[in-house]
């Protein structure tokens, strides 16, 4: 079994990075960057790349309810459950190369090395392409890994629209006669995997900082998506003296003025971000009858989750500025602790290349936190430079990208040869 738990040894790092230029084709923005939103045109096209690529390494080739692509390297026992290693292939809109996209051809490299290689391992390995995780065009996100593992409904992802008024549903369909079309077969239900990992991109500066190319991931914090909406009175700007208004911004300004105070006093652990922001009728001269944003509410405790909302939930019930508030809860995320013993194993492996490699808590989320619920699960980061993503100057580094893919290998081998 050495040839598994030096797996990384094996890795084609010229092989893995010539993929990651490819996929960087699809769904390409002039000068640089990737739009490739879930179920376009251009995610479509990138899964079917991927079923292709795992053809030629002698894989099967699946997809499931949800879109979610598999490819299967079988073991010398079928029955046993498989090992999956994955990520997803769909971007934000005016994104980089790397988010999620690395974890999947990470994974992909993983299998060329077992099958060139050909090394014999028991126990199935697979490697997936989540659907819809970065919930840019149908939200709340991670929808095809939050099915699979159970976390979300169904008939609720199928129903979410987005700003075309396009149905998930709709898009889904034109997505799934895709891959019938390129000869993918349907395995409609979900599985319960031996494992799970998950490589990706710190999203952050920390790793950068350090001048470490990889470390193990020990969990991720909770994420707790709100809408609030202000209702005041518009008038006309000229006329209306300040004390007969109910000006809807002035509303919504003391609220988030509120709010953040609250968030303050949980110290800086919290991440709290207001990403839209809308005014009605948003004409020059009249005071706004309606505002409407978003908010991005995010720490590693379930419990400082649940006092601010509490404490969001009491202040929309007050009036701001003569107006009414009312906040709605679009999508709640616990935080996850990834299992001990593969977090350590991912440890162990990193620190074969990097022995000073720290251990994070996840300040994003992925298609791991709701895959925690269902199979022992664990991540690997690496950095990006100056912790840029979402944004089309993510870059990372060649050298940093082949050791992390030569750690997670290092895993995946170790795994395999229990």
């Amino acid at each position: 079994m050495n040839e598994l738990t030096s797996l990384g040894a094996s890795i084609d790092g010229q092989r893995f990075w010539d993929d990651m230029l490819d996929q960087a084709r699809i769904g390409a923005l002039s000068p640089r960057g990737l739009r490739r939103l879930a179920l376009d045109d251009n995610d479509n096209q990138a899964r079917c790349w991927l079923v292709d690529r795992g053809r030629a390494l002698g894989c099967e080739t699946y997809y499931d309810a949800l879109g979610n692509v598999f490819l299967r390297r079988e073991g010398e026992d079928p029955s046993l459950a498989p090992l999956l290693i994955g990520s997803h292939l769909d971007s934000q809109p005016s994104a980089g190369c790397y988010d999620g996209t690395l974890g999947v051809l990470a994974g992909l490299a993983v299998l060329r090395a077992l099958h060139e290689g050909d090394i014999r391992h028991r126990r199935p390995v697979e490697v997936v392409s989540w659907t819809n995780e970065e919930g840019a065009r149908f939200a709340p996100g991670a929808s095809g890994s939050a099915w699979f593992a159970g976390q979300r409904d169904a008939a609720e992802i199928l129903d979410a629209t987005d700003d075309d008024g396009v149905r998930f549903a709709d898009a889904l369909a034109d997505c799934l006669a895709r891959l019938d079309a390129h000869t993918v077969s349907y395995r409609p239900e979900p599985f319960t995997p031996h494992a799970f990992l998950e490589l990706h991109i710190e999203q952050g500066p920390v790793l950068e900082s350090m001048g470490v190319p990889a470390c193990a991931v020990t969990g991720i914090q909770g994420v707790n998506w709100y809408s609030v909406t202000l209702l005041g009175q518009a008038n006309h700007a000229g006329t209306t003296p300040e004390s007969a208004r109910r000006d809807a911004f002035t509303g919504a300004h003391a609220l988030i003025s509120a709010l953040r105070e609250a968030v303050a006093e949980h110290g800086e652990a919290v991440r709290f971000t207001i990403g839209k922001f809308a005014l009605e009728p948003n004409a020059t001269n009249t005071i706004p009858q309606q505002a409407t944003f978003s908010i991005d509410l995010r720490h590693p405790s379930a419990a400082v989750l649940a006092a601010l909302d509490e404490r969001f939930q009491r202040l929309a019930s007050e009036t701001w500025s003569g107006c009414s508030a009312e906040l709605s809860t679009s999508s709640r995320v616990a935080p996850v602790d990834f299992d001990d013993d593969l977090v350590e194993i991912v440890d162990t492996s990193v620190k074969r290349y990097a022995p000073t490699a720290p251990q994070l808590v996840s300040g994003a989320f992925h298609d791991a936190i709701h895959l925690a619920h269902r199979c022992p699960t664990a991540m690997l980061f690496m950095p990006c430079r100056d912790g840029i993503s979402h944004h089309p100057d993510e870059h990372i580094e060649r050298a940093d990208a082949e050791i992390a893919v030569r750690a997670l290998a290092d895993s995946v081998g170790t795994l395999l040869a229990r």
